[in-house]
């Protein structure tokens, strides 16, 4: 095994879902998810979304808004559905995984809610099929206006932990409201949520990032990822609130907090352009967290390696 700083292609290929932990706890605090929605029109033609990240310095791809009833990637047309995500992966020479939305049909709602198609949306169906079109790692979270609350999350973890097993890395976690009264700001999250997500079999738990929606302090993220370690799990901060398309000093800012509060996993979400990080904050945040080196490396290196 391998850190994750250390590793090419060849080695992500070799990996299930407890391997890419262990390798990521390995490299302490120094891993970079840049979260894309595969929906959305590519920053240029030619390419995926899911490109660009890798090529600015991504360690692991986050596909938003997948549906696995119904696989699309814009900017990968031509291959057939049950092949994109191998195919993506096979491209980009790295871990690729989803967001499947645990939606709490009983949530107060503070806004109007979307309806989802049931291929965006965790059931023990859409779990299975997940795992057969080969994704490495599944994000149980929600998008604005989803009704996606804590409580379903615990019982889907434990859901996905019964399917997936060793063989996909489970996240959970919210990174804003998602459309509930009472889980928003401040109140996303608390000790014992976390405890309890790391209890129904999460192998990473999702946090909002420091200084993305309100009341997200450094000291009270801090007290949220001291339990989670304790607990046994990993942590990943993110920025999903459009913050990623905000000016390089603020990311560079997050970044440094983000390490300082204890993450393992530093997550950029899809906002900034359309579908994607401002490519060069993915970069900034990379090189805040662990230099020139590191950054570099993951940028250049070739997936025949």
């Amino acid at each position: 095994m391998k850190r994750i700083l250390n590793c090419l292609a060849s080695d992500f290929t070799k990996m299930n879902g407890k391997d890419l932990k262990a390798s990521i706890e390995a490299a302490e605090g120094r891993t970079m998810i840049a979260e894309i929605v595969c929906t959305a029109t590519p920053l240029y033609p030619g390419l995926t979304n899911a490109e660009y990240a890798a090529a600015f310095g991504a360690d692991m791809i986050l596909l938003n808004m997948f549906d696995v009833n119904a696989p699309r990637i814009m900017g990968f047309e031509n291959v057939p559905a049950e092949n994109l995500i191998r195919k993506l992966k096979e491209l980009l020479g790295r871990p690729v995984g989803i967001n499947l939305e645990p939606v709490d049909v009983h949530a107060l709602p503070a806004e109007t809610l979307q309806k989802l198609p049931t291929g965006r949306i965790l059931t023990a169906d859409s779990l299975k099929r997940a795992k057969e079109l080969g994704v490495d790692f599944i994000c149980l979270t929600g998008n604005p206006q989803t009704g996606v609350t804590n409580n379903e999350i615990m019982q889907a973890t434990a859901t996905a932990k019964t399917i997936c097993d060793d063989d996909c890395m489970i996240i959970a976690g919210k990174m804003h409201g998602a459309g509930v009264k009472g889980e928003a700001g401040g109140t996303i999250i608390s000790e014992e949520v976390v405890r309890g997500f790391v209890k129904a079999g999460a192998d990473v738990i999702l946090l909002p990032g420091v200084g993305t929606v309100p009341g997200t302090t450094l000291e009270k993220t801090a007290r949220l990822v001291e339990a989670a370690h304790q607990a046994g799990a990993l942590v990943m901060t993110t920025i999903g609130t459009s913050q990623e398309g905000a000016d390089e000093q603020t990311i560079k800012q997050m970044a440094l907090y983000n390490k300082m509060a204890g993450a393992d996993i530093h997550h950029i979400g899809d906002a900034g352009y359309n579908g994607i990080a401002v490519p060069e904050n993915i970069m900034n945040y990379s090189i805040a967290i662990r230099g020139r080196r590191h950054t570099y490396t993951r940028m250049a290196a070739s997936i025949r390696r």
